[in-house]
């Protein structure tokens, strides 16, 4: 999840981007691969330090009940995987047979991929919730599978919150920019609200803007950027970095790092990822905490969502077979709740949901499913507005007029 969740979330990648570490066991696309229909290459990202684990545990416990199916992995970083598959896609022989990335949309309507109900059974499919469905459909066929969510919430330091004399957390822009500035001015290195647009995840703090202010990325079939509630969510954004009520040179910052300091109680308000509750058990337990809903322009919930995807690439030597064995395994309730708990992620799924309705995550966040809109990652011209927007968007905290910046990133999408 590019964007989550990522960058791209986000990532869930993250969108998520979160992982520091590499770990990697490439399967190389030898010939012996590619001509077995029973060995399933898989390329996946790194989640977290824990992510090679998980699956290699998954793994095992599917192989050890299908003896005759091998699943081959290889994993790389976020910021190395992109790069992988632009070169593994160059031959056939190199291809994974087996995706978990954000991104579908490109591929699909290259007519590389198989459709989700080629590699997943009418179970598995009708278990997914609703408007991931969609997320990960064109023109009314599904092309992928979610595997899991990420959205955003508010996190706010509670003691900061009392000692500025705020009694509740803010529901609008202006009662955040109000709230903000007072925290701002305890002074001591702190600042009111954290707001990266760096070019880790840009796109995800815009879209919060932009979304609270009616705004969105598509029409349903054309991208849409250029636009008056696109617009006024930008220069919202322009207005609380004019007004001193966040960290140092806001567009030159980063998420990740930004939600560190946040987690060190140096800042008063910040976006979250799900894992950032994981993140604050880990590296300050003592910090004292709450979340709440995005603040919009006029109150009404809004929150960005993003789902990383599985998706299975045609090959002449049909391995259809077993990535449904491998998929349909994967997706049982136990399985995959015990896969997305260990990621601090969100289930997409009725069944994960209930498995894990006493975690610590899906309390904070389940509430926002409802309410979460997309990037429309259902467009093949996404990747490259995606791209302007990390170029551009944060130039608007150093000067930039925003109805220019958005002019020119409308361009990437012609």
């Amino acid at each position: 999840m590019k964007r989550p969740l990522r960058g791209a979330l986000s990532a869930i990648a993250l969108a998520t981007g979160l992982a520091l570490t590499v770990s990697s066991c490439g399967f190389g696309g030898g010939k012996s691969n590619s001509d077995d229909p029973n060995t399933i290459t898989f390329l996946a990202p790194i989640y977290s330090d824990g992510t090679k684990a998980e699956w290699d545990s998954i793994i095992a416990d599917f192989e050890k009940q299908n003896p005759g199916i091998k699943v081959d992995l290889q994993m790389e970083s976020w910021k190395q995987i992109p790069d992988v598959v632009r070169t593994d896609l160059q031959s056939e022989s190199s291809t994974p047979d087996l995706l978990n990335i954000d991104a579908y949309s490109t591929y699909a309507s290259d007519g590389k991929l198989y459709p989700a109900s080629d590699i997943a059974d009418a179970p598995v499919l009708g278990d997914l919730q609703h408007s991931f469905v969609e997320n990960a459909s064109m023109n009314g066929t599904q092309w992928a599978l979610p595997l899991f969510a990420s959205t955003r919430t508010l996190f706010y330091n509670t003691d900061l919150f009392t000692k500025a004399g705020i009694g509740a957390p803010p529901k609008t822009w202006a009662e955040l920019t109000d709230d903000a500035k007072k925290i701002q001015a305890l002074g001591g290195g702190i600042s009111g609200y954290g707001l990266p647009l760096g070019q880790e995840e840009t796109q995800a703090e815009t879209s919060l803007w932009t979304f609270g202010a009616g705004g969105n990325w598509s029409d349903g079939s054309n991208l849409t950027i250029d636009t008056p509630q696109n617009l006024e969510g930008v220069q919202a954004i322009k207005a609380i970095a004019d007004a001193g009520a966040t960290q140092p040179n806001p567009g030159a910052t980063d998420r990740t790092p930004l939600i560190n300091v946040f987690i060190q109680g140096k800042i008063g308000m910040i976006e979250g990822l799900p894992p950032v509750i994981n993140m604050i058990q880990q590296k300050n337990p003592g910090l004292k905490y709450a979340t709440a809903p995005t603040p919009t322009k006029d109150g009404a919930p809004v929150t960005l969502g993003v789902a990383d995807h599985l998706m299975a690439f045609k090959k002449k030597v049909d391995k259809r077979p077993a990535i449904k064995k491998f998929l349909d395994f994967f997706y049982q309730p136990k399985n995959y709740a015990t896969f997305v708990k260990a990621e601090h992620f969100i289930p997409v799924t009725t069944s994960g949901a209930q498995a894990m309705a006493d975690d610590p995550v899906v309390k904070a966040f389940g509430a926002t499913l409802p309410v979460a809109k997309f990037y429309p990652s259902n467009n093949p011209k996404w990747a490259k507005v995606e791209g302007a927007m990390k170029q551009q968007l944060g130039t608007v905290t150093q000067g930039a007029d925003p109805a220019t910046v958005l002019k020119a990133i409308q361009q990437a999408a012609s």
